[in-house]
């Protein structure tokens, strides 16, 4: 028995989407619980949060998708447009951000100008 982990992230606009969570996560997780979940997760980000659920197999994840109250909670999410992402796998951050070192330009601005040569 594999189980997966499904990612529902939910991203900041207008309206924070810890409010969203505080309005819909008992509800979420109670749903989810009695649909054969078999664990649950919330994490909290500066741009939004993530409810990640682990089901035995993934008729038992589309069988929890396909409720009416997990839809309707997932359409008052603060922005159903572009801020709700839904996908196989654990979502979040994928680490720490480390910024680039910045590289020399290509091109002319990265050779030495030779002086005796333009005499």
């Amino acid at each position: 028995m594999a189980a997966d982990w499904w990612s529902i992230e939910v991203l900041n606009a207008r309206t924070p989407a810890a409010e969203w969570r505080d309005a819909y996560a008992p509800a979420l997780v109670e749903s989810a619980v009695t649909n054969r979940s078999l664990a649950w997760e919330w994490h909290t980000f500066t741009w939004g949060v993530v409810f990640e659920l682990r089901f035995s197999d993934e008729e038992d994840w589309l069988s929890w998708r396909a409720l009416p109250g997990t839809g309707a909670a997932l359409d008052a999410v603060p922005d159903p447009v572009s801020g709700l992402l839904v996908h196989r796998g654990r979502g979040g951050a994928s680490g720490a951000y480390v910024p680039r070192r910045p590289r020399r330009s290509p091109g002319s601005a990265a050779q030495a100008i030779d002086q005796a040569a333009m005499t």
